[in-house]
Formats: C-alpha cells, sequence, structure tokens
C-alpha cells in the first residue's frame, strides 16, 4: 500500500535526519509560522519525489517541485496517510490529490469534516497521464484510475470519461485559470445533486453543509515532468485560492 511505503519512507527519513543531524526538507522550505496548515493525502509525487528506495528519497528529497513551491507560499503543506477523524480534526483545508481508494471510516470522517465547516481541494482523474518512472502495477506507482465514487455520489457528483478525447495535452479556462488537462474526466450532476459544474465539466463546486468542495477533474496540472512549469505552479496556486479562500 501507498501508505505503509509512506509512512515507512516517512520514520526512516526522520530517523535519518536525526543521525545526521539534517533535515529531510531545505530550510527555504519552512513555511512561515502564521501560513494556515494545509493537510495533503496523495499518492503523487507532490510532496516527495519518486524513489525505488528509502537511499534515493533521502538524495532526491531536497528537490522541492513547482507544485509544493506554489502550495507552501500560502500553507503550511502536511501529509496525511490516512483520513479518519482524528486525523483530521484541527484541519480547515484539505487538499486530495489523487488518492488511494479511502475506507469505509473514512468516507464518513471526511463527509463530517467536510459539512462541519472544512474546505477541500480534490484532484480526481479517471485516467492518469502524469509521469512515472514505474510500471503499472508497481506499488509506489500514484493512483492510475481514482476510485472516490462512493464520496462523489454521496455528494449528488458522477466522474465519468471519454475514451475518444484526444490523447495530446491541451489547456482548457476555467473560472479565469489556464489549466493543462490530458485525458480528463467530466463532472455530471446526480439526481439531486447541488453542486455548480463548469461548462467544461471539468471542474465542480459544491456547498456541503457549512464546508465547500472544490473538484477537478484531471491532474495533469501536477505532472512535474512536462513543460510550462510557471503556467502550472500559477494553476495550482490559483485552484487553491479558488477552493480555500
Amino acid at each position: 500500500m501507498i501508505a505503509k511505503a509512506f509512512r515507512s519512507w516517512t520514520l526512516a527519513i526522520a530517523l535519518a535526519g536525526a543521525s545526521t543531524g539534517c533535515s529531510a526538507a531545505p530550510d527555504d522550505a519552512t513555511p512561515d509560522l502564521a501560513t494556515a496548515r494545509l493537510g495533503l493525502m496523495t499518492s503523487l509525487p507532490i510532496y516527495w519525489p519518486e524513489a525505488h528506495d528509502v537511499g534515493e528519497l533521502l538524495e532526491n528529497g531536497q528537490k522541492i517541485g513547482q507544485a509544493r513551491k506554489a502550495l507552501e507560499t500560502r500553507y503550511s503543506l502536511e501529509p496525511l496517510d490516512t483520513l479518519e477523524a482524528d486525523t483530521l480534526r484541527g484541519y480547515d483545508r484539505l487538499l486530495l490529490a489523487q488518492p488511494r481508494a479511502l475506507s469505509p471510516s473514512e468516507n464518513v470522517a471526511l463527509d463530517r469534516w467536510v459539512r462541519d465547516g472544512g474546505r477541500l481541494l480534490l484532484f480526481a482523474d479517471p485516467m492518469l497521464t502524469v509521469h512515472s518512472h514505474f510500471a503499472v502495477g508497481d506499488k509506489r506507482r500514484a493512483q492510475d484510475v481514482i476510485l472516490l465514487s462512493p464520496i462523489l455520489a454521496h455528494w449528488g457528483l458522477e466522474l465519468t470519461f471519454d475514451p475518444d478525447q484526444p490523447p495530446s495535452e491541451r489547456q482548457v479556462e476555467v473560472e479565469g485559470i489556464v489549466l493543462p488537462i490530458a485525458q480528463a474526466g467530466a463532472f455530471e450532476l446526480r439526481p439531486g445533486g447541488g453542486c455548480d459544474i463548469a461548462k467544461s465539466r471539468i471542474l465542480a463546486r459544491c456547498r456541503i453543509g457549512r464546508g465547500s468542495v472544490t473538484l477537478v477533474a484531471d491532474a495533469a496540472v501536477l505532472d512535474e515532468s512536462e513543460s510550462d512549469a510557471p503556467l502550472r505552479a500559477r494553476a495550482v496556486e490559483q485552484l487553491s485560492k479558488l477552493a480555500f479562500d
């Protein structure tokens, strides 16, 4: 499981840092103490780069990607490997980027957290195109197909996918944001659903109880291997403002 691997690697990094007297992250990545906390759950190499083992992760862990840099200009990014109620306590903002499938108790906890006032930004990609060093089926690889149908249905949404769309990456403008997409999904309202869906159907925004959910049906903007890094970083920053401000 990705979460188990993440816990193991995090522990190894902490022990290595303690023994060498150094931190896993560079000093200039330390957020301002006044910066708002942002919980992050993802299978993508956003917080840590992809690595074959702990040694490679320690070697490459100093490299901070564009998405993380963009987020850490405004938030204190804190990786999470579970979404149980006790984990979510203390967070007002949460970013899920192509997460693993959630357990029933995590679905319940996440729904309750949003209804109690939490603000969520969710990247849900039905056909992930983000580059990976690992082959399909490798547990270190990001989640290729999003598996969040239960919670999406509960919020009145369905995520669909058109296999006949152009395979190459392209750009769409949504809510004034230039967003690179590739093999993107599309949101549909289920009967009784009350979310607002953009004309492109790439973006959906939902008021749920006292909280809100902003959903993006693609994760290409988080692909560090592609060009146009400033455009991608700007889009991530704008999406976070849309979701959390």
